[in-house]
């Protein structure tokens, strides 16, 4: 799949969405809204497909946010949210942040809703918005406070300050930092470690993660677990019981991919 402002390539069970705009820092028009969705929703019902990783063309910027040229604040989002992610809830296979140089506004609220960012080293991160009379709702204000706590939240929401790839590494939102001149090689080793594991495994301990956060105690999440609608068919899959033979068996674990 192709198009003139995003990009895809699939290999070996990776999809990479790469928003290419680098002209413009790669900001969000609202055709690329519409785009994103179609591509992750082709990864989500994709069997063949097992991570995902979006990036930013050239070395400027991930993604400066919305195009505010373009910008009407009664035009629709997707029915996903925000680049067609940011509400989408459902989303069991994992999905990686590659982020290079600028990530702001609306390209920082993509990469706090995929599920790792990878960043470069010279990478910049903020919710500018406030600077503009907008607000961050695309999942920026809610990630950010959970992901790192409302104390060390409210500082950059509340200033719309930047913060360098250090300080996001530090802060927590950011899972591993790379050279810039490795920084896809990173994302896609990453991605490569992900896919070794047992498709459904990864998928329900995503699953689980992010549903055990809406519960009200350990105890809840620990005791209703057994009743996510992954958890029957992880146990019922073929995988399951391939892993402990294999590991029993001394040989590597061959995993049922479709």
């Amino acid at each position: 799949m192709a198009s003139d402002h995003i990009v895809t390539s699939e290999q070996d069970g990776v999809l990479t969405i790469t928003l290419n705009r680098p002209e413009k820092l790669n900001a969000i028009t609202p055709a690329m809204h519409m785009r994103l969705e179609e591509c992750f929703d082709h990864f989500a019902s994709g069997p063949e497909l097992h991570v995902c990783i979006v990036t930013g063309a050239g070395s400027r910027a991930f993604c400066a946010g919305s195009d505010l040229s373009l910008f009407d604040a009664k035009a629709p989002y997707p029915k996903t949210g925000y680049a067609g992610l940011a509400q989408r809830f459902d989303l069991a296979k994992p999905v990686i942040a590659a982020v290079n140089g600028l990530c702001l506004g609306g390209g920082f609220e993509i990469a706090l809703a995929c599920d790792l960012i990878v960043a470069s080293e010279n990478a910049v991160f903020g919710l500018p918005e406030p600077k503009v009379g907008l607000i961050a709702i695309g999942g920026g204000i809610h990630r950010l406070v959970r992901q790192i706590g409302i104390k060390q939240a409210m500082g950059p929401l509340l200033t719309g300050r930047n913060m360098s790839a250090q300080e996001g590494f530090a802060l927590g939102f950011i899972s591993e930092l790379a050279a810039p001149e490795a920084l896809m090689d990173t994302a896609q080793n990453l991605a490569r470690e992900i896919i070794a594991n047992a498709p459904l495994a990864v998928q329900l301990t995503k699953a689980l993660a992010i549903w055990g956060l809406d519960q009200p105690t350990l105890a809840d999440a620990l005791e209703g677990q057994v009743r996510h609608p992954l958890f029957a068919p992880w146990m019922r899959a073929e995988d399951t019981a391939e892993g402990p033979r294999a590991f029993a068996e001394k040989r590597k674990a061959v995993w049922k991919r479709r």
